[in-house]
């Protein structure tokens, strides 16, 4: 049964934004707000089939907005968070996991110029928080570093929980909510509304990385048990409470009456954690956080500005991490620079023909210390790596059958356009921590 809060926010999310006048539409720039939520695939939406998910919200999003099919993020969080932040491909400014470097120019810094008011709130994890090793700790940007006016976060300098009773750093103050009935994606997602209300007149940009759904797997406080140890169905909801928190950030642009001047996008940062399984048109589909088959990069994305973005619009061009930071410059009338890995799609998202991207490039080296990179290039259905290995990936998701020397005509000349593609990148990436440390 739904409470009666859910039964307003749904109403509300339903009815036309007509309430309250929009506050001075015409002549205000637009507002953005970009959401990430940590470690879900495609799979688990209903907007993409999920028929064991609940996730009415983001599936109206679709229904009233637009749909991605082809959008791809870094196989896991920091990686994704340096990519999308800085509109650039992690070969050229990623060092180590839980680290941004401090030179970085970001979003935030854009808008921040623009003359917008900023929040970031959710998961930072670009610092180096204590629990990491002392190379990598206080090494990355501190939030006011990256031009945000306002921040929530979990993991900025110390750990913390994330979930319940968490510690949450408030714009440079760690604070911990001690309360049993404190939940840490609520204290951030109230953070988001108060901000909106606050800065309704002003043109504002929230980056909103969320806490949720990345593990522990704990129940939410709409679970039937708080003390369930099921990970799989605390992790379904899990989902539902995301969905549900970003209703609420729906609704709260249509209260405010600013729904017309506000693009939402929400996007994963990865794939769903390897310890889930969901099952999408009768396939069963293991989470693939951490790899770079689709399972690990391809993740959901919708978008939402109405009276902009045609209802009920699917867009099935290719959709990079990089794009976006490029996107919501574009859509707010702010110059993109000309020495990021991004392109906008913003003339997409208003029915124009726009410049969509032919292929993708993704460098993959969350611990350089330890790992060696993965990079290829891919568009819709062929993925060409580094070293050489061919994928024909529609036809084999799992990237289990290596074209090599056995390739049609086709498959020849889609291998010589990526191959020219990746030339176009560096063959390696950064040299571990190779930028001046962070003596703040």
């Amino acid at each position: 049964m739904r409470t009666s809060t859910e039964l307003i926010l749904l109403v509300a999310f339903m009815l036309p934004a007509t309430q309250p006048a929009p506050v001075e539409a015409a002549s205000k720039k637009t507002n953005i707000i970009l959401i990430m939520a940590d470690d879900v695939g495609y799979e688990c939406f209903g907007c993409y089939g999920s028929k064991q998910y609940s996730t009415p919200n983001i599936d109206r999003m679709a229904k009233n907005g637009m749909l991605f099919t082809h959008c791809y993020s870094q196989p896991l969080c920091t990686p994704s968070r340096v990519k999308i932040m800085t509109g650039i491909s992690n070969v050229r400014n990623y060092s180590a996991f839980s680290v941004l470097n401090s030179d970085q120019k970001t979003i935030g810094h854009y808008f921040q110029e623009a003359g917008y008011k900023t929040l970031v709130a959710g998961k930072w994890q670009l610092l180096g928080a204590e629990h990491y090793k002392e190379q990598f700790r206080l090494k990355g940007a501190w939030p006011d570093q990256t031009g945000f006016d306002n921040h929530c976060l979990w993991q900025v300098d110390k750990l913390g929980s994330r979930f319940w009773q968490p510690l949450l750093n408030v714009n440079g103050a760690n604070e911990q909510f001690g309360k049993k009935t404190a939940y840490g994606p609520d204290v951030v997602n109230n953070y988001v509304l108060e901000f909106m209300e606050k800065e309704k007149s002003e043109p504002f940009l929230i980056y909103y990385p969320m806490i949720l759904v990345h593990n522990p797997f704990d129940p939410t406080p709409d679970s039937e048990s708080l003390k369930s140890k099921n990970k799989q169905r605390n992790f379904e909801d899990m989902v539902a409470y995301m969905d549900k928190l970003i209703g609420k950030v729906i609704a709260k642009t249509q209260e405010l009456g600013i729904a017309e001047n506000t693009l939402i996008m929400f996007c994963g940062d990865n794939g769903t954690n390897v310890a889930i399984k969901s099952t999408l048109n009768g396939v069963e589909i293991r989470g693939g956080k951490g790899k770079t088959t689709d399972a690990g990069t391809r993740v959901p994305m919708v978008a939402l500005q109405p009276g902009i973005i045609a209802k009920g619009s699917v867009y099935d061009e290719l959709v990079d991490f990089s794009d976006f930071l490029p996107t919501c410059l574009d859509a707010s009338g702010i110059e993109i620079p000309s020495n990021i890995d991004g392109r906008s799609f913003a003339p997409q998202l208003r029915g124009e023909p726009g410049n969509p991207r032919e292929w993708m490039h993704c460098f993959y080296c969350s611990r350089p210390e330890r790992m060696k990179p993965k990079q290829f290039v891919r568009d819709k259905r062929w993925k060409l790596y580094r070293d050489g290995t061919f994928f024909d990936v529609p036809n084999d998701v799992k990237e289990k059958n290596d074209l090599t020397g056995s390739e049609t005509a086709d498959a020849s000349a889609a291998r010589q356009r990526l191959q020219k593609a990746l030339d176009s990148f560096p063959a390696e990436g950064q040299q571990l921590l190779n930028f001046v440390p962070n003596d703040r």
